[in-house]
C-alpha cells in the first residue's frame, strides 16, 4: 500500500481516532484482510429494495408479499426451470418456499397413515404427482437449494454466511458453493443431500434454505407509513418485522395517531378507540395488544342504555365475521368514545392557541335546548341530541364516569408489554423522512405555499419550513416518547396536531371534519380541503424543488410517498410529475380497494433499476398454503439502468468508501511507525 495517502502530520493529527480504529485492527494483516473484504463488496450488485406503503392492518397480503418478495420468488424460479416445471410444479415449488412449514406439514399427512415408507403418496395440488417421501425430500431440497444459489449470488460469501442457522450453517454453505462442472464435487453434493434424508434433517433444511430465500430476497424494506388502522392486524404486521433483517419506517399519520396513544396522549388514545370501533377493528385492540374493553363497554351500555345511537353504527357489522358483540353495544361504544375524544382534543386545542384550531372547537357552540349547533353565521340541527355527558357550561370537561373510564384505558395502554415494545420498535426504525440511494421517501406531504414556496410552521416555539420542518418534528416526535417534563408534555400535545393540523406534513388540510360528519346532514360541512402540496407536486418543477431542499440531485432524484390512495378504476396512475414522483398507495387495505381497483404496489429498486408492482387481492394464506395459489403482479413500470448498479453506486457504497479511507490511513500509520501493531 502507498504511504502518500496522508502526509506524516496528517496521520499525526488523526493519530486518536486511528489508535480507536487499531483495537478493531490490531495488525497489518488485519487490516488487508478487511480492505480486500470491503473492496470487493463494493464490486457486488446492489442489494434489492422494496418500498411498500399504506399497510392499514391488512398482515395476510403484507406476509405473503415479504415472501415472495413481491413476486421476485416467482421470477426466479421461472428463471431456472423455464419450461422443465410444470406450471402446477411451479407453484408447489413457490408454495414450499413461501410457507416451508405448513407445506411440508401437509405432504408428511399424505404419507403418514401409509403402511411403509416406501408407499407414495401425493402432494396436496399434486405438484409431483406420485411420490415417495425420501422421493420428494430429494427433489424439493435439489430445487430451494437451486433458488437459493440464485438469490444468494450477488451477496458475499461470509454475509451469507452469517445469516444461516448456526446448527446448519456449514452444510447449507456447502450446498450452495457445489460446481456442476466438477464430477467429484457432484458426488460430493448428492451425498451431502443422501446423508441429510438419511438422518432425519431434510425437514430443517428446507425450511432454513426457504427462509434464507425471504431474508435475502429483499436486502431492505422500506415502509412509507400506515402500518395501523383499518384493518385487523397491525400487531401481526409489528410481530413479523422482528424476523425482517433490514427494514426502516416513514411514519404516517395513522402511525402517529397510534404511537401518541401508546405513549399516553388522551385525545389519541379515545381516538384510537373511536376509529378502531367504527371499522369494526377492535382485534387489533383486544386480541393484538390485550386492551380490555369490558370497562368501556359497562360504561357505554349505563350511559347511552337507551339510545339508538344510529348515527355511530360501526361501520360493515354484518359482513364482519370477527365481531362477537352485538351491533347496539358497539354502537354506543363508538358514540361514548367520540364525545369523549371531542372533549380531549378541545382541552388540547386550548392548551395550544399557538396551532389556530379554534374552528375545531364546536362543542361549546351547541344549544342543548334547541338541538342545533351554531358554526360561523349558519345553524343546523344536530343529527343526534342526545348527550348525557355533556355539560353546557364547561362542554370540554369530562364527566367524572368518563375520568375514571380513560384512567382505566390509558393505564391498559402503558402495561401492554407488547403494545410498548411495538411502540419502541416504531421508534428504533422510524422516522419522518428518509433520504437513501436517490429517493425521497415520506408518508403524504411537505407543506406548500399557494406559489410553491415551502410554508413555515410553529413546532413547538420554532419557526421551520421544508427539510427543516421536517427535522424539527422528527425531534418533536421522539421528545415525546424520551423526553422529560414540560418539554415532553408540549412534544406529545403536538402528536395530536400531527393528525389532524391543517400544515402537519402527515394530514395538511385544512381541517379534519369528524364532529360534522357525525353530528351535522349538511354534507357541504364535510369539505376538507387539502393543501397546495397535493396539487402542485403533480408538477415536475416543484418536485424538484423538493428534492433540492433535501440535497438531492433534481435530474435522477424521486418522491415515494402514499397516503392518498390511488383511484385506477378512474384512470389515475401512481407515476406523477413526469416520473419524479410515485405515489404507492394502491390500497393493500381492503376497505381502500373498491377506490382503487388494485391491492397495492411495491417499488423494487435492484441492481438492475426500477420497477414497480401492481398486485391483485390476496385470496387467503390457507389457501397459497394448499394449493399454492399467489398473489398476481403486474409490473407497470420498468426503468432499468444500462450498467448494473453496483454497491459502491450506492449510499451504503459511500460508507463503505469512507471505510477503506481510515483503514488505508490506518495501514499507513502502521507502515510509518506512528502506531504499533498489537501482537
Amino acid at each position: 500500500m502507498p504511504l502518500t495517502i496522508m502526509s506524516l502530520e496528517e496521520l499525526k493529527s488523526d493519530e486518536r481516532y486511528l489508535r480507536l480504529l487499531s483495537e478493531k485492527f490490531p495488525t497489518r494483516k488485519a487490516v488487508v484482510t478487511e480492505l480486500i473484504n470491503l473492496k470487493a463488496i463494493l464490486s457486488l450488485p446492489k442489494g434489492t429494495e422494496h418500498i411498500v406503503s399504506d399497510l392499514h392492518g391488512e398482515s395476510g397480503a403484507f406476509v405473503h408479499i415479504l415472501k415472495n418478495a413481491s413476486g421476485v420468488v416467482r421470477r426466479k424460479v421461472d428463471d431456472i426451470y423455464g419450461l422443465t416445471l410444470s406450471e402446477t410444479e411451479k407453484r408447489a415449488l413457490c408454495a414450499l418456499i413461501y410457507y416451508p412449514e405448513e407445506r411440508i406439514e401437509l405432504v408428511r399427512k399424505s404419507v403418514e397413515d401409509l403402511p411403509h415408507p416406501s408407499q407414495q403418496g401425493r402432494e396436496p395440488d399434486e405438484g409431483m404427482g406420485s411420490f415417495t417421501i425420501d422421493e420428494w425430500y430429494r427433489r424439493r431440497l435439489h430445487q430451494v437449494v437451486l433458488v437459493a444459489r440464485a438469490v444468494t449470488i450477488k451477496y458475499s460469501r461470509s454475509k451469507v454466511r452469517k445469516m444461516l442457522p448456526e446448527d446448519y450453517a456449514y452444510v447449507i454453505d456447502e450446498l450452495l458453493h457445489e460446481s456442476s462442472i466438477e464430477h467429484d464435487r457432484t458426488t460430493y453434493y448428492n451425498a451431502i443431500i443422501d446423508a441429510i434424508i438419511e438422518l432425519g434433517c431434510a425437514e430443517q433444511l428446507i425450511i432454513a434454505i426457504s427462509f434464507l430465500i425471504h431474508s435475502l430476497t429483499i436486502d431492505m424494506l422500506h415502509i412509507v407509513g400506515d402500518i395501523f388502522d383499518r384493518g385487523p392486524g397491525a400487531s401481526q404486521i409489528m410481530d413479523t418485522l422482528s424476523w425482517v433483517r433490514n427494514y426502516d419506517i416513514q411514519w404516517g399519520n395513522h402511525d402517529i395517531e397510534w404511537m401518541g396513544a401508546m405513549a399516553g396522549n388522551l385525545a389519541l388514545i379515545a381516538t384510537v378507540l373511536r376509529v378502531s370501533i367504527r371499522y369494526a377493528n377492535i382485534e387489533t385492540l383486544e386480541e393484538g395488544y390485550g386492551i380490555n374493553l369490558l370497562p368501556l363497554a359497562n360504561f357505554a351500555m349505563e350511559t347511552y342504555g337507551d339510545d339508538p345511537c344510529e348515527v355511530f353504527q360501526t361501520k360493515d357489522f354484518e359482513n364482519n365475521p370477527r365481531l362477537t358483540r352485538s351491533a347496539q353495544l358497539m354502537a354506543k361504544m363508538h358514540k361514548a368514545m367520540a364525545i369523549i375524544q371531542f372533549k380531549l382534543e378541545g382541552q388540547t386545542i386550548l392548551r395550544h392557541p399557538e396551532w389556530q384550531m379554534d374552528d375545531r372547537l364546536l362543542l361549546d357552540k351547541i344549544d342543548m335546548e334547541a338541538g342545533t349547533i351554531r358554526i360561523g353565521e349558519n345553524t343546523y340541527p344536530l343529527t343526534d341530541c342526545h348527550l348525557p355527558t355533556l355539560n353546557a357550561q364547561h362542554p370540554y370537561d369530562l364527566s367524572p364516569e368518563e375520568e375514571e373510564l380513560m384512567g382505566q384505558l390509558a393505564r391498559s395502554f402503558r402495561m401492554s408489554e407488547k403494545m410498548q415494545r411495538h411502540l419502541r420498535r416504531l421508534y428504533q426504525h422510524g422516522s419522518l423522512f428518509l433520504v437513501r440511494n436517490g429517493f425521497l421517501l415520506y408518508h403524504a406531504a411537505i407543506p406548500l405555499n399557494a406559489d410553491g414556496s415551502f410554508t413555515t410552521v410553529n413546532v413547538c416555539g420554532k419557526q421551520v419550513s421544508g427539510r427543516a420542518l421536517m427535522e424539527r418534528i422528527d425531534e418533536v416526535v421522539r421528545t415525546a416518547y424520551y423526553g422529560t417534563g414540560s418539554e415532553k408534555d408540549n412534544a406529545l400535545d403536538y402528536m395530536l396536531y400531527l393528525w389532524q393540523g391543517a400544515h402537519s406534513p402527515l394530514y395538511n388540510k385544512d381541517k379534519m371534519t369528524t364532529f360534522e360528519r357525525y353530528f351535522i346532514a349538511d354534507e357541504a360541512l364535510w369539505k376538507e380541503r387539502k393543501g397546495a402540496y397535493y396539487e402542485l407536486a403533480n408538477r415536475r418543477d416543484i418536485c424538484e424543488h423538493i428534492l433540492r431542499e433535501f440535497g438531492l440531485d433534481p435530474e435522477t432524484g424521486r418522491i415515494i410517498n402514499g397516503h392518498i390512495p390511488v383511484r385506477t378504476i378512474k384512470g389515475e396512475t401512481p407515476i406523477r410529475a413526469e416520473g419524479k414522483r410515485f405515489v404507492i398507495d394502491g390500497g393493500f387495505s381492503k376497505p381502500y380497494q373498491e377506490k382503487t381497483g388494485i391491492a397495492g404496489y411495491t417499488l423494487i429498486y435492484n441492481s438492475h433499476g426500477i420497477q414497480l408492482v401492481e398486485h391483485e387481492s390476496f385470496e387467503s394464506r390457507e389457501q397459497a398454503i394448499l394449493s399454492g395459489s399467489d398473489i398476481h403482479n403486474r409490473t407497470l413500470l420498468e426503468d432499468f439502468s444500462r450498467h448494473r448498479i453496483r454497491v459502491r453506486n450506492t449510499d451504503r457504497g459511500k460508507e463503505l468508501q469512507q471505510q477503506v479511507s481510515n483503514l488505508q490511513h490506518l495501514l499507513a500509520a502502521y507502515q510509518t511507525g506512528i502506531i504499533k501493531e498489537k501482537s
